[in-house]
């Protein structure tokens, strides 16, 4: 399977994933809106869900990718599988011993991700119950991430990103279910999605166990052992847990002081679904595909294939991220308020929400060049780099978000996004250092057609905003709240839809992309070139 094929595959499956997630969270908004119930349940579903990309997506997969890869190539399944056992008996064993004591402790632990919810009794019990009952996601997801690191090694692509769907279609029916009872604003919702959120995570590992299976790779559960292999995964996999994870470190950081406004935290969440759906789409395929890709090609010494490899997946992500920055941070609120404003979503959360969504996008780039960059790093068994880095951007992101706060709220402007501001800034000046580095390091070099193209793509997304600003005024007065939810739904197809057009037309008649390249893109094994 080709570079492009698999981009395609992990971004497509992706895409729907994501798509029912903003059916997920616009039933959320109109159940729960951005009070107390909606704040403790979004702590709830972060919590695990932060711990799930440091031990699962991040940290272990940076490790556990290379070193697996590499022994299916040189050794054979046998030992891969072997491996993968010891790797899985270890870090559930961890995982589990962290469960309990975490939903053991989290009536302190919550003290640290939402101090502010201290000043409401009944809204931090809520969101230390809420966060313990849904807590078994982590174990769940973290065993996800170990089979979807197998599969992807094997360049089995579909099911792993086929699993998001699954919590989306569960939490859509929970929410549904509890709408349907007459819980909007209620506690009981929140228990519903709660309890949701850990049936989901028993239902992915249930399909990836059978994908792996059905791949010839039947891994069990085994005595755990320290062995000199499990010593070089923790090796790799201490690093990679910081670097691996820093964007969501600092998710986690913002939500920790916007619990000091109210609404906040919603607000962010809210914004962060959105912006998500691009970085999903590009960043998660980019990510999963380029790894296993790069450490192939580097472990068979073809430097010059993964230099390639490196340059095709940076002009792919710029390609289709760089408009949905524009389009996000100039449309935000038409977007949020055809999406989210109803039921107990009201007027005011709209563009509270729009400028959080705004200041996220213009990080965006960032965060998927991070997800083109990492891969190199990784692939070579040096996490520590990407760590010493992802440290510094954590100290940029803290000293940011609590400035930018209190700064806005001195002015009387929106605090929350002073710290979707930060995350932006903090996302670039990372991206930055992984670039300097592997650049100096003759690790990265762009070629002639990334230069050129990424010109155009640039050209092209400005031309996207231009026509987006032209038409917005028109559209206007069909997309106030007065209209209905069919008129402004249809307006903003328009105004998305002429953005797209004008991106699009650019994009073929400079050359960038071609009807050629678009046939091998979605033909199987077929590569853009």
């Amino acid at each position: 399977m080709k570079l492009y094929r698999a981009f395609a595959t992990v971004g497509g499956l992706t895409m729907v994933s994501r798509i029912l997630g903003f059916v997920r969270d616009i039933l959320i908004a109109a159940a729960l809106g951005s009070g107390a119930v909606a704040d403790a349940f979004f702590v709830a579903f972060r919590f695990p869900n932060l711990f799930r990309r440091l031990f699962g997506e991040g940290a272990f997969n940076a490790a556990f990718v290379p070193l697996f890869a590499k022994r299916l190539e040189g050794e054979g399944p046998a030992a891969a599988r072997g491996f993968a056992e010891e790797a899985m008996s270890g870090l559930v064993t961890v995982l589990v011993v962290l469960s309990v004591v975490a939903i053991a402790a989290m009536p302190w632990l919550m003290m640290l991700l939402a101090p502010g919810f201290i000043q409401n009794p009944a809204k931090y019990d809520l969101s230390v119950l809420l966060t313990q009952i849904a807590f078994p996601y982590l174990l769940c997801m973290s065993v996800v991430a170990l089979l979807s690191g197998v599969l992807n090694s094997m360049q089995r692509f579909w099911a792993a990103a086929a699993a998001p769907i699954l919590l989306n279609i569960v939490l859509i029916s929970a929410i549904a279910f509890a709408i349907w009872l007459g819980f909007e604003r209620r506690e009981e919702a929140g228990f519903i999605l709660a309890v949701g959120v850990a049936l989901a995570g028993i239902a992915q590992v249930v399909l990836l166990v059978i994908a792996t299976r059905r791949a010839g790779m039947k891994i069990g559960l085994v005595r755990p052992r320290y062995t000199p292999d499990m010593q070089r995964l923790v090796q790799l996999g201490l690093p990679g847990l910081v670097s691996g994870g820093v964007t969501q470190i600092n998710i986690v950081v913002g939500t920790i002081i916007a619990s000091m406004q109210a609404g906040a935290v919603s607000y962010l969440y809210y914004a962060d679904r959105l912006y998500q759906l691009p970085l999903g789409i590009v960043g998660v395929a980019v990510g999963v595909v380029l790894l296993p890709d790069l450490a192939r090609k580097l472990r068979s010494g073809d430097r010059l294939a993964a230099l390639d490899s490196q340059n095709r997946s940076l002009e792919f992500a710029m390609m289709l991220t760089l408009p949905a920055a524009f389009g996000l941070a100039l449309a935000a609120e038409p977007i949020i308020r055809v999406l989210f404003e109803r039921g107990a979503f009201g007027g005011n959360d709209t563009p509270a929400t729009a400028w959080a969504l705004a200041a996220f996008a213009l990080g965006l780039p960032s965060f998927v060049m991070i997800k083109v960059f990492q891969p190199a790093f990784f692939a070579r068994e040096d996490t520590a780099t990407p760590m010493r880095f992802a440290i510094q951007n954590m100290i940029v992101n803290v000293f940011g978000s609590v400035a930018l706060f209190f700064v806005f709220r001195h002015f009387g402007l929106m605090p929350h996004v002073g710290i979707a501001l930060a995350t932006s800034l903090a996302g670039w000046i990372n991206a930055w250092m992984l670039w300097r580095t592997l650049a100096a390091n003759g690790e990265f070099l762009a070629d002639a057609r990334l230069r050129r193209n990424g010109l155009m793509i640039l050209i092209a997304s400005v031309a996207l905003g231009a026509a987006v600003m032209v038409l917005m005024p028109v559209l206007a007065p069909y997309l106030t709240s007065g209209q209905s939810l069919a008129v402004r739904a249809a307006a903003l197809f328009a105004l998305v839809g002429a953005g797209l057009a004008v991106y699009a037309t650019l994009i073929v008649t400079t050359g960038v992309l071609d009807r050629r390249q678009l046939g091998r893109f979605f033909r199987r094994g077929g590569t853009p070139q």
